[in-house]
């Protein structure tokens, strides 16, 4: 069955709910999740690691269906809430957390947070880290492959050097040789 709301471009968070800044500097705007919100989970679904995927769903999942994204957005604040964070930067979820009442047991309720369910931040931050990590080794393997060619360049010309001073220091000596022979 073809997901509709997979393809659909993710609509910009409206302005309502409570701003929060994260410890990385960014801002995210906490609010309760909207029927509207179907195209902001498919998307960010669609961009969850099959890892996260499995994690999350415990089970293989390729997409979520029309009527699973009705059931996860359509919540009725009382036996079903759920909390989304939206990054303002980018109009996509970062997160999401929900519970489910228990029908059997009201004191009883299912707890769920996917953070960065909405657009895979939590693989697009593994992503990030393991690029940045890459880069780091990339850089230090840089560095040191110029330091060992400078250390190689500067012995070198060391040797080089001494070589050219030893001719100098042998004709030296072969002077100094001869002028000592010279005063016996």
């Amino acid at each position: 069955m073809f997901n509709r709301y997979v393809h659909a471009t993710p609509s910009r968070p409206a302005t309502d709910g409570t701003p929060v800044t994260l410890r990385d500097g960014s801002t995210v705007l906490i609010r309760q999740v909207r029927g509207t919100d179907a195209p902001l989970l498919a998307d960010g679904f669609a961009r969850l690691s099959a890892r996260s995927r499995q994690l999350r769903f415990l089970g293989p999942k390729k997409m979520l269906s029309a009527a699973e994204l009705r059931y996860l957005t359509h919540v009725d604040h009382h036996d079903h809430e759920a909390i989304g964070a939206l990054s303002l930067a980018e109009g996509r979820g970062v997160g999401v957390a929900r519970y489910i009442r228990d029908a059997d047991d009201p004191g009883g309720a299912e707890i769920a947070v996917t953070w960065n369910i909405f657009n895979g931040g939590t693989d697009s931050a593994r992503e990030r880290q393991y690029a940045n990590l890459l880069t780091q080794a990339e850089n230090l393997r840089d560095k040191a492959c110029v330091d060992a060619r400078q250390t190689v360049s500067v012995a070198f010309n060391d040797v080089r050097k001494l070589g050219e001073q030893l001719g100098y220091l042998d004709r030296n000596v072969v002077s100094i040789q001869k002028a000592r022979d010279a005063y016996r």
